[in-house]
């Protein structure tokens, strides 16, 4: 009878059970180890050594070469034009010229210490912008 062998390591259960079900869609059993442990108190993470992926040891290369497949087909392009009439912002990305992008909307550090001095937020633009188009993202 074939053992369990320890094949991937997790922080979070959504990825292991994304995974495990993956693996399901392709015909083979895998197993969690320690999820409910480790969702119950997360700071026992460290010394189990995280939320564990276990398959039978003879099925091993065959869940890895799936989840490999998997994750390089994982990436979605956006289907965008690569230029757009009426641009929010009158630069084109560095990378490919394209004038579709946005604007990062994560607060800033600004945000975090007028808070803190303040009592209240004071968000601030970012300078970081994306393109739709290549995923780039860059400074101005």
């Amino acid at each position: 009878m074939a053992s369990l062998v320890k094949f991937k390591y997790y922080n979070n259960s959504l990825e292991a059970n994304r995974d495990k079900q993956i693996l399901a869609n392709n015909g083979l059993q895998s197993f969690i180890a320690n999820e409910q442990t480790i969702q119950s108190d997360w700071l026992l993470s460290q010394a189990l050594g995280g939320i564990q992926l276990q398959v039978f040891e003879d099925e091993k290369e065959k869940a890895e070469e799936i989840l490999k497949n998997f994750l390089e087909n994982e990436h979605m392009e956006l289907e965008v034009e690569h230029t757009i009439s009426n641009p929010e912002f009158n630069f084109t990305c560095p990378k490919c010229g394209s004038n579709h992008l946005y604007r990062d909307e994560n607060p800033g550090g600004l945000f975090g210490v007028s808070l803190l001095f303040f009592g209240f937020p004071i968000k601030s633009p970012s300078p970081i912008y994306h393109c739709y188009y290549c995923n780039n993202e860059f400074k101005i």
